[in-house]
């Protein structure tokens, strides 16, 4: 177990001296890794999205793909296609989904029938071309970026597809000591290249075995209940414009993935116990993109975080 929490610290170490400033990107990649979930990163072009996974996948001995989304992007460029061999015999030719790692780069730049067919993937740990089923690796993410929807031609993501991401995280531009801290590492990368002391790939599932054993009382089981819950009622809280500001709530996977993400975050912050601080450090992460907003609130100006914000301040621990 020591040397599972150990092999997790030197990896989150590494991936800050790569990714600098964004700490917040760095802790929802090692989540998705452990809790075996997917994770959307929004952020304007330039905010090291891509440089992220790329650090993730180059600290692991994993197999890592990247697809570049574009408008005139097909479902088979993406999953595979069955072709018709020299002897008359169709056989199937696997897509860049069959890895470790398939970083979606700017996925929201494809039209949605694209974004489509990841989701079987996503969800199965599997795809179907003509009408056969074939599995992926045991281990297998889909670290996804994209710019604002406000950007030129970019397409919404599905609703199904947003829920299957275990957590969307928002990339913003560094502060200027990090940038400054990143033109040098840039420097000093160009000159060089540095060793990486990669983890093996058993490690990385010793970690997702040690989550069944991090300690979830009945109290934050409830707790994690009752904010997902507060998605769905709003009108519980009478004295709130919760009501007026959402939509529709969090689907129960949502309920499934705040836990999963607390554990996770426990056990990257060396712990045996999940407690209301993990769950709310994980909360945004997970319930901003399963939350859709009313038109009231987007008139208002009102968003996800927002709303998260109100919810945790309403929702009390029992």
């Amino acid at each position: 177990m020591s040397d599972t929490y150990s092999n997790i610290q030197m990896l989150s170490k590494s991936l800050s001296k790569t990714v600098i400033g964004q700490q917040h990107v760095v802790e929802a990649l090692l989540i998705a890794l452990l809790a075996d979930g997917h994770v959307l990163l929004e952020g304007l072009p330039g905010t090291a999205k891509t440089r992220s996974v790329r650090a993730l996948a180059s600290n692991l001995d994993l197999a890592l793909n990247r697809v570049q989304f574009t408008p005139d992007l097909m479902p088979s460029d993406v999953v595979g296609y069955e072709s018709l061999s020299n002897s008359g015999s169709m056989s199937f030719v696997k897509g860049p989904a069959f890895t470790n790692i398939l970083l979606a780069d700017e996925i929201n730049r494809a039209p949605p029938k694209v974004q489509s067919a990841l989701l079987e993937a996503m969800e199965e740990r599997q795809v179907t071309v003509g009408g056969t089923s074939h599995e992926l690796p045991e281990i297998f993410l889909v670290l996804a970026t994209q710019n604002p929807v406000e950007q030129e031609g970019t397409y919404p993501l599905p609703e199904a597809q947003l829920d299957r991401f275990l957590m969307k995280v928002e990339v913003a531009y560094p502060n200027r000591d990090d940038e400054l801290a990143i033109l040098q590492l840039v420097k000093q990368e160009q000159k060089m290249s540095q060793a990486i002391e990669q983890i093996e790939p058993e490690s990385i599932l010793d970690a997702r075995r040690l989550m069944n054993d991090v300690y979830v009382s009945e109290s934050i089981e409830n707790y994690i209940v009752d904010l997902v819950m507060a998605t769905r009622i709003p009108e519980q809280f009478e004295a709130s414009d919760l009501e007026h500001w959402i939509r529709i709530g969090s689907s129960p996977r949502a309920t499934i993935a705040l836990d999963k993400a607390a554990r996770a975050y426990a056990i990257i912050h060396g712990k045996t116990f999940v407690d209301t601080d993990d769950v709310r450090a994980v909360i945004h992460g997970v319930l901003c993109h399963r939350i859709t907003l009313s038109f009231d609130a987007m008139a208002d100006a009102i968003d996800s975080n927002t709303v998260v914000n109100e919810i945790l301040k309403l929702v009390e621990i029992r």
